[in-house]
């Protein structure tokens, strides 16, 4: 059980622009509710008080907003479902807890566990949407480890993506320390270069991500595979078994100028292939894999690596059967995977995407969905089976996070979509070995988990 000690409302220690934000027709797509993210630290070699952490942090997190003062503001709703950016600095939310159980009881963090969810702050989601924060942090100090704390994040999806969000709490970390940001830290905050009305006429792509993915053949929705329930675990690969599954990639696949397949391809095919597997499916079965694409330097010109927003691309493989997915080699799917990066790794087609976002009379047809058990709906947001969703974030700086008492022993999201997703993200121990946060249908979890070590 945690309980917390302490609240505070924190806001910009300097005068901040009170006025509305411009969010970007990238920001309206995305899911308005918070991502949430946890940090574990266990350092045996520093003294930590927790309260003097969370002043410390609490004053630093004043500064920064000076900078990030839209954090501190609040969204409100507009015509079509769109989403409109108040900065009236009403504040972001720090929270100083404590828990009853040891950190040992928490395990392993895997996302989505009852545990994890106590170590992050709690949001209300029936509440009045212009009253709700949308940065929140929590301290939460674990019981009988003097040196053991976590720190949970909230962050609203429409104030940033996730390279954003760790470029933020970096910062904040880095000024927590005692030390001070260079300029190019600094973020940029102009989203109008991502604003539909100033872009050039183009003829619009057709957008395949945008469309209802397939269905279970003999289906006409996916209400019944949304109602399945979902698990959340973790798989290590070690440096050797991720080399091993890029050189299976290349087999019946391989080209003298094609550059070899990256981690994320190789993996991501093995666990597109594993699912498949696991749900034992017709071999005509249609299946495709959904991701999304940092598109900060796909941009022209590209956007400084400073930029504090959403910049992101959704996309879809080309469908595929069950069938080919399983008996052909691995890089059948790897392929697939890079074909669909690539399709939005390019100026004209971002542009044309949110040419697309823009024309939508209402978002919520596109946008992608917070679901929580007990809200089915049958629409585009649900990627689950007979299809997956992949997710990277092996590029990001997770483990920087230092606010003075050593960097973090474990990074990990708190909650994950609950259907159908593999999230592919880096090690803490830094020697290239990899962690798989799998979310997938109880019913298949042990066959997916079965075809995972058998098929490296």
């Amino acid at each position: 059980m945690v309980s917390i000690i302490a609240s505070y409302v924190v806001i910009p220690k300097e005068e901040t622009p009170k006025s509305l934000f411009f969010l970007s027709e990238n920001d309206q797509m995305w899911r308005w509710s918070h991502a949430t993210t946890i940090y574990v630290y266990n350092n045996n070699n520093n003294n930590v008080n927790v309260n003097e952490l969370v002043q410390r942090m609490r004053e630093s997190l004043s500064h920064i907003l000076v900078h990030y003062y839209p954090l501190c503001g609040r969204l409100n709703w507009t015509e079509g479902g769109r989403l409109r950016m108040d900065c009236n600095a009403k504040g972001a939310i720090l929270l100083q807890a404590q828990s009853t159980k040891s950190i040992h009881e928490y395990g392993d963090f895997s996302p989505n566990d009852d545990n994890i969810k106590e170590l992050i702050p709690k949001l209300d989601y029936s509440q009045p949407i212009d009253d709700m924060p949308l940065f929140l942090a929590q301290v939460t100090k674990f019981h009988g480890d003097g040196n053991a704390f976590a720190i949970g994040i909230a962050i609203s999806h429409t104030m940033s993506d996730g390279v954003s969000s760790i470029h933020f709490i970096n910062s904040w970390a880095k000024l927590t320390r005692g030390d001070t940001l260079d300029p190019n830290e600094l973020p940029f905050l102009d989203r109008t270069v991502f604003t539909a009305s100033s872009l050039p006429a183009l003829r619009c792509f057709d957008h395949p991500e945008f469309n209802p993915p397939p269905l279970i053949l003999g289906r006409t929705d996916n209400i019944e595979e949304q109602k399945k329930k979902t698990r959340a675990t973790m798989l290590k690969l070690t440096a050797k078994q991720v080399q091993e599954l890029k050189q299976n990639a290349t087999i019946g696949y391989s080209e003298s100028h094609q550059r070899p397949y990256s981690r994320f391809e190789a993996i991501g095919a093995h666990i597109w292939r594993c699912a498949c597997k696991a749900r034992e499916q017709d071999k005509n079965q249609p299946t495709l894999a959904k991701t999304v694409v940092d598109i900060r330097n796909k941009v022209n010109p590209p956007l400084p690596k400073n930029y504090f927003g959403n910049a992101l691309a959704n996309t879809v493989t080309s469908t595929c059967c069950v069938g080919d997915i399983i008996s052909k080699p691995l890089g059948y799917a790897a392929k697939k995977i890079r074909e669909a990066v690539e399709r939005v790794s390019n100026d004209k087609y971002i542009r044309s995407q949110l040419q697309f976002v823009a024309r939508q009379e209402r978002m919520d047809m596109i946008r992608t969905q917070f679901f929580e058990r007990g809200e089915y709906r049958a629409n585009l947001s649900f990627f689950g089976n007979p299809n997956i969703t992949l997710g990277s974030w092996m590029r990001m700086p997770v483990y920087e996070a230092d606010f003075g008492w050593g960097k973090p022993d474990y990074f990990g999201p708190a909650y994950v979509s609950p259907f159908d997703i593999g999230i592919v993200t880096l090690s803490p121990e830094g020697d290239g070995s990899i962690v798989v946060l799998l979310c997938f249908q109880i019913e298949h979890m042990h066959n997916f988990i079965k075809h995972f070590w058998d098929n490296l």
